[in-house]
């Protein structure tokens, strides 16, 4: 049975898509059959995998609304184990056309039930709100994988999404979890950034993966050419950290640390690398 991961936060640009996209990759180079399904109308995981989002004739959309079997919206990609349920602008429609739908919030997860043993992970990009495609996905995931952004108001909004995570855990899916909260866009030449880990340590305790995403460059242009940062730069130090993500994520590294601020080997980095 596969482990199916919601990458979740309904603040916009703490770097779901792209934490996605790479985590998805590299747990594919490691040899595991990968689903990464886009839920976010925008399709940046689709598009970032090199998939042309305006010219798809099926989408999550057609699987949501009980249009297609799930089996016809499975797409290859360029990487070897890794397929993608892309999505595209007419996924909005479905947070109306489901509001008075029977088991609207279950749509995601009865049709999980058909392929989740052809994967050992399935990867669920949520968009940046908790509205009934994000619901869908934490009602479909075993658990829960946050990014939180390095940046002023990071914690803001975090507090409604673990009542949110809370209410679906006694309503909806009792076996869900937190996978895990991830510290991204990290630039360890500003005293904020050593600020929001702390506090975001002192938030969730040992919940907090190890691995701190930096701001880079290079990690920001990859979506641009349809590619990972594995297929882009895999020397950077974006790629760098996101396999060492995808290690933590399989178990090959432990996960939380002290609460104080772990001083990494980055202070002085090139944020183009």
């Amino acid at each position: 049975m596969s482990k199916i991961i919601a990458v979740c936060n309904q603040k916009g640009g703490t770097g779901k898509t792209t934490t996605s996209i790479n985590l998805s990759v590299y747990l594919a180079v490691e040899g595991k059959k990968i689903l990464l399904i886009d839920s976010d109308p925008q399709g940046n995981s689709s598009s970032g995998l090199g998939i042309d989002k305006n010219t798809l004739d099926k989408s999550l959309y057609n699987v949501l609304l009980d249009q297609v079997d799930i089996h016809e919206v499975l797409v290859k990609t360029n990487i070897e184990n890794l397929k993608l349920i892309p999505s595209n602008i007419d996924l909005i429609g479905a947070e109306v056309e489901l509001i008075n739908e029977p088991q609207r919030e279950q749509r995601l997860r009865l049709a999980l039930e058909k392929i989740k043993n052809d994967f050992d992970f399935i990867i669920i990009d949520c968009p940046p709100s908790l509205g009934i495609l994000t619901l869908n996905a934490l009602v479909a995931a075993t658990s829960v994988l946050i990014p939180v952004q390095c940046e002023y108001f990071a914690l803001e909004g975090l507090g409604q999404l673990t009542k949110t995570i809370n209410l679906i855990r006694d309503n909806l899916n009792p076996d869900l979890k937190i996978e895990g909260v991830l510290l991204t866009m990290a630039d360890f030449r500003t005293n904020l950034t050593s600020e929001v880990i702390t506090e975001t340590r002192n938030f969730f305790s040992d919940k907090v993966f190890e691995t701190i995403i930096p701001r880079s460059i290079r990690l920001s242009e990859a979506p641009g050419f349809g590619k990972s940062i594995f297929q882009y730069d895999k020397n950077s130090i974006g790629a760098q950290k996101y396999n060492a993500l995808a290690r933590e994520v399989l178990g090959d590294v432990g996960i939380g640390v002290d609460a104080a601020v772990v001083a990494e080997p980055m202070q002085k980095e090139n944020l183009a690398a």
